[in-house]
């Protein structure tokens, strides 16, 4: 479960520019820009969050399912 956690916080950050990979004839370099990830896998995780939401109400679930709160 971990691994497909981490895995798709990977792909949001690599989807969202935060890699930058920079190569010259004696080396290669991968360069992270920790605040363009951190951007990346937040706006990422709203979108998903959003979908989930409001494909949620539309199912027969949240007609079928009642909330009751009391006060003792």
């Amino acid at each position: 479960m971990i691994k497909y956690l981490l895995g798709a916080i990977l792909a949001l950050a690599i989807i969202g520019g935060a890699f930058d990979f920079k190569s010259t004839d004696n080396s290669w370099q991968l360069i992270i820009n920790k605040k363009e990830a951190f951007n990346s896998v937040t706006n990422g995780a709203k979108r998903i969050f959003n979908i989930v939401r409001n494909i949620i109400p539309d199912s027969e679930l949240s007609e079928a399912a009642t909330i009751i709160l009391e006060e003792n």
